[in-house]
């Protein structure tokens, strides 16, 4: 992954994150910080998933990766806001 890559990455994962937190339903306790974070490693993941289905560079935009980015993000959001209102309480 070349250094535009890492900073695409970035990007698209605050973006990803807050979709990520967007579809999980109901109220997650967690800082927004931390829900950027997760769709940033949940970017990086994603692409890695996306490269490994073969379905990472496709003509025009790749929904496919985005779809799998944010369902990653989604599961992380999910995972963390579990853990981390059990260890806040």
């Amino acid at each position: 992954m070349e250094v535009t890559g890492i900073i695409t990455a970035i990007i698209i994962g605050l973006i990803i994150g807050a979709l990520g937190r967007l579809v999980v339903p109901g109220r997650q306790n967690i800082p927004i910080w931390l829900t950027l974070l997760i769709g940033v490693v949940a970017a990086i993941i994603g692409t890695f998933i996306a490269s490994a289905l073969g379905v990472d560079d496709t003509g025009g935009i790749d929904w496919i990766e985005l779809l799998i980015q944010v369902v990653v993000a989604a599961i992380g959001v999910s995972l963390v806001a579990g853990l981390y209102g059990r260890n806040r309480r």
